[in-house]
């Protein structure tokens, strides 16, 4: 593989909702989502197929809203909207810097964007389109990370890249623990073992039972996603 080639022709990037927000207490940070949507631009360029699964923490999380009293479902069903949202804000960035961009929904919203459908979304990738999936997986109870690993699997993703804030997969949380140990490379079952909380159990066992690798690394740093795609030693990586 040449220098500064990609070592991955189809990927997923899941991002979190929060890290739309940038330092405001919510919503979005139209300079984060512009700078987001750039590093994407720059990995398109190099002929990978990119989808995204964007989360909608920012705005509404429905686990949060539940212990406000909201209904659990009904606050799930809120931060699926919440995720449209973003995701519309991505796809307007993106189409803002000539990236043909496509958001599919995992609910039905025709007006602004289309249904999810497997093989539709495949074709957009086929045709170099960015595709956006939004509203998590359709169902209360289930992440966008979970969103993510089905989304990776149902499109044969190479690998899911999971975007943070901190530079890849500790034995504690870094921010708590100044003695926590980056974890440059661990299996699917220590993950699971040792309750590392880098994404939710069964988001690690969809990838695990089909193979597909998870990226963790830091997206503040930026050309951080085009370095993961090129295959550099970013972050950390969970394999078999």
């Amino acid at each position: 593989m040449a220098e500064g080639a990609p070592a991955w022709g189809r990927v997923l990037l899941k991002l979190s909702g929060e890290a739309l927000m940038g330092s405001q207490p919510f919503g979005i940070d139209e300079r984060v989502v512009a700078t987001i949507a750039d590093e994407i631009r720059d990995v398109h360029s190099l002929g990978v197929q990119v989808s995204v699964v964007v989360g909608g923490g920012n705005i509404i999380r429905g686990l949060a809203a539940s212990h406000r009293g909201i209904d659990r479902v009904t606050g799930d069903y809120m931060g699926m909207l919440a995720t449209v949202i973003n995701a519309l804000a991505l796809q307007d960035a993106m189409e803002k810097r000539s990236v043909p961009t496509r958001v599919q929904t995992a609910i039905d919203i025709r007006e602004v964007a289309e249904p999810f459908i497997r093989r539709r979304a495949m074709r957009h990738l086929e045709k170099n389109r960015v595709v956006v999936f939004a509203a998590g997986t359709g169902n209360p109870y289930f992440t966008t990370d979970s969103a993510a690993a089905l989304r990776a699997n149902e499109i044969h993703a190479e690998i899911l890249l999971k975007a943070t804030k901190v530079d890849g997969l500790y034995t504690a949380d870094p921010e708590k623990d100044p003695n926590a140990v980056l974890l440059p490379e661990v299996t699917y079952q220590e993950v699971l073992e040792k309750d590392l909380k880098v994404m939710d159990t069964a988001a690690i066992s969809l990838c695990r039972d089909n193979g597909i690798p998870i990226a963790i690394f830091n997206m503040m740093t930026p050309g951080n996603i085009r370095r993961v795609v090129c295959g550099e030693k970013v972050g950390s990586v969970v394999r078999g």
